[in-house]
């Protein structure tokens, strides 16, 4: 279902002045159902169910700039915070100054939107295995990708194209009850040359706390993709500083994938992240697939993570996989 634009105008009756306004609203939406597993970990029912709608309102101020309000109806957010309601946020486009992005929720930082950038045909070799998938008794949560710190209620704005090809956005984070201080984050990218990305971003995140293993922690993220005739390539690069040797972290990931038809594209993807305060890196591998069909598009992804979170435990040695078939309307 795609309901179409509703148009919003109304009239002020003040008797000292009078203005007008006209806006817009529309909905678009998804539903999925997807199965998935792990080689150590009996979910008893490997199926789930995803579904959204987004409801968007937009309208043109008499200065020219236009603000848009998203809403997203996502039952999969009851959960986790007692109601229906996920992402939402108020963007304002000021034409020629860019635009500001206020994330009340479901929100990312110039940083945390560039953390793997490797092209893939479905997900990330550090991502398709959740986080807790690995449940035998004492096992090591995973590592996920190094990337800007978020939280709800943040702000990003996007400049305006300084020269062809090149972008730049900056994020702010308020301090929030676990981070003593702000974090800003800034990005840049440059796509002036046809089928080439390259793109640089920085983080530096706010105190945890006062004590030294608490300190800010600042992130860089490099990458670089190129796409040529059927094939896509890339590779990423990020590194998190901390005030201790313990908290000084690396991730490189690369992946390729290669479009067989319009329809059908498959995907190879891995990732090492090397922990400070651990003695083995956590690797993973993803071979994955998409395939569309008009509105519908069934995916899938099987994944090998070794040494998960920095452990030499076998049991943190798993094989997972997810298979996806969603709809959008």
């Amino acid at each position: 279902m795609n309901i179409k634009k509703i148009g919003l105008t109304a009239l002020g009756t003040s008797p000292i002045a009078t203005s007008a306004f006209a806006g817009t609203m529309g909905v678009t939406g998804s539903a999925g159902i997807t199965f998935g597993g792990t080689n150590n970990y009996d979910t008893g029912n490997g199926f789930s169910m995803t579904d959204s709608l987004t409801f968007s309102g937009s309208g043109e101020m008499d200065n020219g700039f236009n603000v848009t309000v998203n809403m997203e109806v996502e039952n999969n957010a009851q959960q986790a915070s007692g109601n229906n309601m996920d992402s939402r946020s108020v963007v304002i486009d000021m034409n020629d100054l860019g635009s500001l992005t206020f994330a009340g929720h479901g929100g990312s930082t110039a940083a945390s939107a560039v953390d793997d950038m490797t092209p893939t045909a479905y997900g990330e070799s550090w991502d398709v295995i959740g986080s807790t998938a690995a449940r035998t008794g004492g096992s090591t949560s995973k590592a996920g990708a190094i990337g800007g710190y978020g939280d709800d209620a943040i702000f990003l704005y996007t400049a305006p194209e300084m020269m062809t090809g090149l972008g730049l956005k900056i994020g702010y984070v308020p301090s929030h009850t676990d981070r003593t201080e702000s974090s800003t984050s800034v990005a840049i990218s440059y796509t002036g040359v046809e089928g080439l990305t390259v793109g640089y971003a920085t983080d530096s995140n706010g105190k945890t706390g006062t004590t030294a293993a608490t300190e800010e922690l600042e992130n860089t993220l490099s990458y670089i993709t190129y796409a040529y005739d059927s094939f896509t390539v890339g590779y990423q690069y990020n590194e998190a500083e901390g005030a201790t040797a313990d908290n000084d972290d690396e991730m490189t990931a690369w992946g390729v994938t290669y479009a067989v038809s319009d329809d059908l594209s498959i995907g190879y993807n891995y990732s090492e992240i090397n922990l400070g305060d651990k003695t083995v890196d956590q690797e993973s591998t993803n071979i994955s697939f998409s395939y569309t069909m008009g509105s519908i598009t069934i995916a899938g992804a099987m994944v090998e993570m070794d040494n998960v979170g920095g452990s030499t435990a076998s049991r943190d040695d798993i094989e997972g996989y997810e298979l996806d078939v969603s709809f959008a309307f």
